[in-house]
């Protein structure tokens, strides 16, 4: 791919870090964010190409985080040309026991986060003439699993899924185009010390996703000409292999 500038939430781990470092060895810059700003610093020296990285700690819930990424690909770099919206928390919960803290936790992160960073870069995205955005969601969105009730992480998962499909045909004009990465279970920090193998029957290919087999998926979406709209399960067959 060209040089171009990619704006990655929730970069300091797992898939974030990953996409990250799937755009460097193609020739991008990157812009990194994350909460934890020791984290985010740590990820990008791990990465070792400070020429063509920047990092914004913050809280994307809060609206001006995206504004600051936006300006500080601008300012560094001279564009924003692609966005992926992975930054998100998940957790498991029964229904009646989510309290009214819960929910506001997953909406500010989930999905007034995405939203608003969305619309900073969408902003800059039409000054340049186009753009490409890859949003993060998750397969449980149409395929939950009674083993994992997570309601209120859901909800606003799916409200990211819906965005994706709602700014694909209001944004077309300006030649931006949106889609969404659907992952099933992949390794990540966000399992804990649990036994993610433990998952992996329940896909058809019989293992769980490891976070560059994501990556590939990003950048796929990130560069095709004549994609927009598409949430894209990346699920080893969980998703078809259900009955």
């Amino acid at each position: 791919m060209t040089t171009k500038t990619v704006l990655i939430t929730g970069a300091s781990s797992g898939i974030g870090l990953d996409v990250a470092r799937g755009f460097l060895e193609r020739g991008s810059n990157v812009v990194m964010n994350a909460r934890n700003s020791e984290k985010l610093a740590n990820a990008a020296q791990k990465l070792g190409d400070e020429k063509r990285i920047a990092i914004v700690p913050g809280d994307i819930g809060n609206k001006e985080t995206g504004e600051r990424l936006v300006h500080t690909a601008v300012e560094r770099f001279g564009s924003a040309d692609v966005l992926v919206n992975n930054a998100g928390i998940f957790g498991l919960k029964p229904f009646l026991e989510n309290t009214e803290e819960d929910i506001d936790k997953y909406i500010h992160i989930n999905l007034k986060g995405t939203y608003f960073v969305t619309q900073a870069v969408v902003r800059q995205m039409k000054k340049q003439g186009g753009g490409n955005i890859v949003n993060i969601g998750t397969v449980l969105i149409t395929h939950s699993m009674s083993s994992l009730p997570a309601s209120a992480a859901l909800i606003t998962k799916g409200g990211v899924h819906a965005l994706t499909t709602s700014l694909a045909s209001e944004l077309a004009v300006d030649n931006i185009q949106v889609n969404a990465v659907a992952p099933g279970v992949i390794r990540t920090p966000l399992y804990g010390d649990a036994d993610v193998d433990a998952f992996g029957g329940v896909a058809l290919m019989n293992r769980v996703g490891e976070v560059q087999e994501i990556t590939e998926v990003v950048i796929h979406l990130a560069t095709a000409s004549f994609t927009t709209g598409i949430i894209l399960p990346v699920d080893g067959g969980y998703v078809h292999g259900r009955t």
